[in-house]
C-alpha cells in the first residue's frame, strides 16, 4: 500500500524566487516503476494562480527594461548550470515519468539547444530600418515583449517542452508562468531554481502546479497575454478556443498519428532499427513517436520478419537500470487505456503478431505499469487503432500497394504532426517531401524533430494557432511588432492635410 499522504514530501510551487508549499488540494505523484506514491503536489486554486500572475506583473517592467544583452547573459549562465545538473534532473524525470535515465538525458539535451538559441537574442530581436521611405521620413520596426505569458506542458517531456518555451519567452523580455503536468512536476521546480541561480530576477519565472482549475484560471486571467500548450488534441482545441475567446495569443500543439513509409528499395535493417526506436522509445509516449508503419509492396513481409525478434528482445524494466531500453507507462490509468487499445485492434481484425500485455515485470517492480511492445499487422484505415492516438508501445502495420497509395494514406489522416519515408530513391523522397501534408518530414530520419534554430509544429489537427514552437517562430510568438514612422520639422509643409497621407 502507498504510504499515507501526510508522510510524503510535498513538491512546492516556485513563486517570486522561492519555494511555496501549496494549500488546499493536493495530488499524488507516483513512481511508475513501482506503482507507489512517491510524493504529493499542491493543486493551485484560481486565487493562487491570480496571486502568481500579480507577482509576475510586478516583475515585468524591470525585466523588460533590461537590455537584450543582459537577458542573454542570464541564458548563458543558465545553460551552463543546466548542463552541470543534467544527471540530477534526468534522475528526477526517470523517477516520476518512468523513462530511462539515458532518454531523460536526451530530452534535456534537446531543451538545452533552445537555451543556446535564446542566447542569441540580441541578434534575433534586431528590427528593420528603411531610410527615406518618403521625403525626410524614416521607418523602422522593433519587436517588444508581450508581458506575462504562460506555458502548460505535458507529462511526457517534463524538461524538454518547458525548455522549448521559457528560454525564448524570457530572452524576449516576458515574464513566464509554467503550469507543468502534475504527474511529474519536480523537474520544473529544479529548472526554476537554476534560473534563479543564473541571475534571473525574482518573479520573472514562476511554477504553479495544478489541474483543470489552474488551467482555466490561466486561460481566463486578462493579465496573461499568451499561452503556449502541448498535449492531446481535444485539450489543445479547448486551450485554443478558450484562450483566444479571452483575447490571448495561443499556440496549442496537439496529438499525432505519425506514419513511417517504407519503400521496397529501403535498407530494411536500417528501417527496422529506426522503427524500434521511434515506436518503442519512451514506451511510445511521444507526440513524434511512429505508431504506423506503411509498408509498400514487398516491404511488408520483409519488415515483419525483422521486427518480431527485435520487439520480443526489448529490454524492459525500471528507467533507473542502465540496461533498460523501455520503461513503464506513466500511470495505471494510461496503462489500462493502452492495453484496451490492443484488445480493440484484435477485435477489429488486426493480426496481433507480438503481444506485450502479459509482460512480467522484474522482481521488486511487480506493481509497476509495464507493458511489453505490441505489433499489429494488417491494420486498415477504418480501424479505431489507426484513427486514434494510442500513446503507448503499440505499432500498427498498414500495407499499401503503391507509393501513391501510401502518400494518400498519410495525407488523409486528421493529424499532421510528423512523418518519414525510408528509401534509396531520391526522386521518391523528393516527391514525398513535396506532396505530403504534414508539418515535419523525415527522409531516412524516423523522428524529424527540427533543431532549435528551426521551428517545431504540425499541421491539421496537430496544431491550433498560427505559430510553431521555438526557433524564429518562437521569437515571433513571444513578441509583438511595432513599426515607427518618423519625420522631423525640416521640410514639413505647413497646413493641415485631409487626404490619406502619402510619403513618396
Amino acid at each position: 500500500m502507498p504510504p499515507a499522504s501526510d508522510t510524503l514530501t510535498t513538491i512546492p510551487h516556485f513563486i517570486g524566487g522561492r519555494a511555496v508549499v501549496g494549500v488546499g488540494r493536493f495530488g499524488d505523484v507516483y513512481n511508475p516503476a513501482t506503482g507507489q506514491v512517491s510524493a504529493r503536489v499542491g493543486l493551485a486554486s484560481s486565487k493562487e494562480v491570480a496571486d502568481v500572475v500579480a507577482v509576475a506583473q510586478a516583475a515585468f517592467p524591470g525585466w523588460a527594461g533590461q537590455t537584450p544583452l543582459r537577458r542573454a547573459r542570464v541564458m548563458f549562465k543558465f545553460r551552463g548550470l543546466l548542463e552541470r545538473h543534467s544527471e540530477e534532473i534526468a534522475v528526477l524525470i526517470s523517477a516520476e515519468h518512468g523513462k530511462t535515465v539515458s532518454d531523460a538525458h536526451g530530452e534535456i539535451t534537446r531543451g538545452l539547444e533552445v537555451v543556446e538559441f535564446a542566447c542569441g537574442i540580441p541578434q534575433l530581436l534586431k528590427g528593420d530600418f528603411t531610410e527615406e521611405v518618403g521625403r525626410g521620413v524614416d521607418s523602422w520596426s522593433v519587436r517588444q515583449p508581450l508581458g506575462v505569458v504562460a506555458g502548460i506542458t505535458p507529462f511526457n517531456f517534463p524538461a524538454m517542452v518547458p525548455l522549448w518555451m521559457l528560454p525564448v519567452a524570457l530572452a524576449c523580455g516576458n515574464c513566464f508562468i509554467l503550469k507543468p503536468s502534475e504527474r511529474d512536476p519536480s523537474a520544473s521546480v529544479r529548472l526554476a531554481e537554476l534560473l534563479r541561480e543564473a541571475g534571473l530576477p525574482d518573479g520573472v519565472f514562476n511554477v504553479v502546479h495544478g489541474d483543470k482549475e489552474a488551467v482555466d484560471a490561466i486561460l481566463e486571467n486578462p493579465d496573461i497575454k499568451a499561452v503556449s500548450f502541448v498535449g492531446s488534441t481535444p485539450i489543445a482545441e479547448y486551450i485554443y478556443r478558450t484562450g483566444t475567446a479571452n483575447g490571448k495569443r495561443v499556440q496549442a500543439l496537439g496529438g499525432a498519428k505519425n506514419h513511417m513509409v517504407i519503400m521496397p528499395d529501403a535498407d530494411m535493417d536500417q528501417a527496422a532499427d529506426a522503427l524500434m526506436g521511434a515506436a518503442y522509445g519512451s514506451a511510445g509516449e511521444r507526440c513524434m513517436a511512429v505508431s504506423v508503419a506503411v509498408t509498400v509492396g514487398s516491404a511488408g513481409d520483409e519488415m515483419v520478419r525483422r521486427l518480431i525478434p527485435r520487439i520480443e528482445a526489448l529490454k524492459i524494466g525500471p528507467g533507473s537500470d542502465a540496461a533498460t531500453e523501455m520503461g513503464p507507462l506513466v500511470t495505471k490509468a494510461h496503462f489500462d487505456k493502452v492495453r484496451h487499445y490492443v484488445e480493440i485492434g484484435v477485435s477489429e481484425g488486426a493480426k496481433l503478431l507480438v503481444d506485450g500485455r502479459n509482460f512480467q515485470a522484474p522482481q521488486g517492480y511487480e506493481g509497476g505499469y509495464f507493458l511489453g511492445g505490441c505489433l499489429l499487422d494488417h491494420v486498415s484505415p477504418d480501424m479505431k487503432i489507426y484513427k486514434e492516438e494510442i500513446f503507448g508501445p503499440v505499432l500498427g502495420i498498414v500495407r499499401a500497394n503503391s507509393f501513391d497509395e501510401a502518400v494518400s494514406l498519410v495525407n488523409s489522416h486528421e493529424y499532421g504532426n510528423g512523418t518519414a519515408i525510408f528509401t534509396r530513391d531520391g526522386d521518391a523522397a523528393r516527391d514525398f517531401a513535396h506532396r505530403i501534408q504534414i508539418g515535419m518530414v523525415g527522409v531516412n530520419v524516423p523522428i524529424p524533430v527540427p533543431m532549435a534554430f528551426h521551428s517545431f509544429g504540425g499541421w491539421k489537427r496537430s496544431l491550433f494557432g498560427d505559430h510553431h514552437m521555438h526557433g524564429p517562430e518562437g521569437v515571433r510568438f513571444f513578441t509583438k511588432l511595432k513599426t515607427v514612422t518618423s519625420r522631423w520639422p525640416t521640410g514639413i509643409r505647413k497646413g493641415a492635410e485631409f487626404i490619406m497621407p502619402t510619403l513618396g
